[in-house]
């Protein structure tokens, strides 16, 4: 599942630091506290569209290029999730084919490891045959 906040926070992150520009000058010509810019773009906190429109103003971008890029990121990992698999919890799920087993784990909303293992008869343990973020 990705969490709109955190897509929203990388992609001001980025745009902020493509600029080479300190949360500090950001907050500043935004008129919002270093603590709570940083917040957001951790994606701990949900920004406003005032509070965003604030941002991309201080930033020098527009709000639809922001809300833009985001919307094809989102669009881009639900592809990615409904090619995986659903994964029921954070710390991944295993499907087993036969001496094959596929561990898949959402590492963030947008990066996954795939890890697959197989089971060598006789052996006593399984060897790794792929690992891949």
């Amino acid at each position: 599942m990705v969490l709109l906040r955190r897509v929203i926070g990388d992609a001001l992150r980025a745009c902020r630091q493509a600029q080479h520009r300190t949360l500090r000058e950001v907050s500043t010509a935004a008129n919002v506290s270093l603590g709570y810019l940083s917040e957001i773009e951790r994606g701990q906190k949900e920004a406003s569209s005032e509070l965003l429109a604030a941002i991309c103003d201080a930033l020098g971008a527009r709000l639809s290029e922001l809300l833009r890029e985001v919307s094809f990121t989102v669009a881009s990992a639900e592809q990615v999730d409904a090619v995986l698999a659903p994964i029921p919890d954070e710390l991944g799920s295993t499907m087993v084919d036969g001496n094959v087993a596929v561990t898949v784990r959402h590492n963030t909303p947008l990066t996954a490891t795939l890890r697959a293992t197989r089971r060598v008869p006789g052996a006593a343990r399984d060897r790794d045959v792929l690992s891949a973020a």
